[in-house]
């Protein structure tokens, strides 16, 4: 089948379409085989191109989310059957550790992504087990195949961060940086629903503008102001409640001006660099709790499926390429010109 891979990690020159053999029969009892029709892109693929520190095996499927129709089932599957329409949560544990009989999924010891530590969704078909399956939801307006492939991984961690980890509660001031990324934009919109007032940053003026009319409360460009301020002075002084945070060390020190006392923030990437620091003094003065969030479990990804078929999370697709412009599509995930996410669609 064919297959978007690297052979070696590096720039977007690696990138290339090939051959790669058919996932392998027979199914394990509880595995699912997709004939994917879409995939989207997220950050985490460049920093898989660019080269993470696990082994990879080459040639490596990249892609993560994907979207398609259930080809077949393993003989104890009971949710799912051939011909569903179906999206898949790219977070794979081994469901059997003590953190997923205790439901903590994504804490798992031998937790993995496809697209990172397994082959990816860049491709034809998948292999994944029954627990990572869902039923796309009917909605009015029916998803297409880009806006359900977009859907989980953002969606999930964006849940992660604000619902389980933040406890995002109605009237407080919540900050959001970057809000041209898939999760940034599920974060504001997941913010929103809990009551919160949300003011949120970018570096594109026309970006801001879509943010406010998709409900952000106050647009901020990080580059023509200096964020902490704004928000000390929108908040009379008090600064936000909650930060929700992925950029890293360029944000970092503005994030924890910008934070309140008793405040949260909430970090799931560090898209700009990993080596951050702060003050100890302000940390336990201001009762601060900085927190850590990667995707979600089982129970979290249920409720935003529900949440999506209650016509509450529907995702936001910047733009769709052909599976042959693949590349092009990395490029303008790259160049940082995407509002939403950017998906692919896969040809039968």
């Amino acid at each position: 089948m064919r297959a978007w891979v690297i052979r070696a990690t590096g720039g977007l020159d690696q990138l290339e379409i090939a051959d790669v053999p058919d996932p392998a029969d027979p199914l394990e009892a509880r595995q699912v085989r997709i004939a994917l029709r879409a995939a989207a892109l997220n950050r985490l693929d460049l920093f898989v191109v660019r080269g993470l520190p696990h082994e990879y095996r080459y040639p490596h499927i990249l892609g993560a989310d994907g979207a398609g129709v259930v080809q077949a089932v393993g003989a104890e599957v009971r949710s799912v059957r051939a011909g569903d329409r179906v999206m898949i949560n790219p977070g794979i544990p081994d469901y059997s550790c003590a953190y997923c009989r205790a439901g903590e999924h994504s804490l798992c010891v031998n937790y993995g992504l496809l697209g990172e530590h397994r082959p990816g969704t860049l491709t034809q078909a998948v292999l994944v087990p029954e627990q990572n399956v869902s039923v796309i939801p009917t909605l009015p307006t029916p998803l297409t195949w880009a806006e359900a492939a977009a859907f989980s991984l953002v969606t999930l961690t964006a849940w992660r961060m604000v619902v389980t980890r933040a406890q995002v509660r109605a009237g407080e001031t919540v900050l959001v940086w970057g809000i041209g990324g898939g999760v940034s934009l599920a974060a504001m919109r997941i913010a929103k629903l809990k009551g919160a007032r949300v003011i949120v940053t970018s570096s594109s003026d026309a970006k801001l503008h879509e943010a406010q009319k998709l409900g952000a409360d106050v647009t901020l460009n990080h580059c023509t102001r200096k964020i902490s301020q704004e928000v000390r002075a929108l908040t009379t002084k008090r600064g936000a409640d909650v930060v929700i945070e992925n950029v890293g060390e360029a944000t970092w020190d503005e994030s924890l001006r910008s934070l309140g006392r008793g405040g949260r923030l909430v970090s799931c990437g560090a898209t700009t660099g990993p080596k951050v620091g702060f003050d100890m003094r302000r940390l336990f003065w201001y009762q601060w709790s900085i927190m850590g969030s990667t995707m979600g479990n089982d129970a979290e990804y249920r409720e935003i499926v529900r949440r999506l078929g209650a016509g509450e999370l529907r995702p936001i697709v910047d733009r769709v390429f052909p599976f042959t412009e693949a590349r092009a599509a990395f490029e303008r995930l790259e160049r940082g010109e995407q509002l939403g996410k950017i998906a692919i669609e896969i040809p039968e």
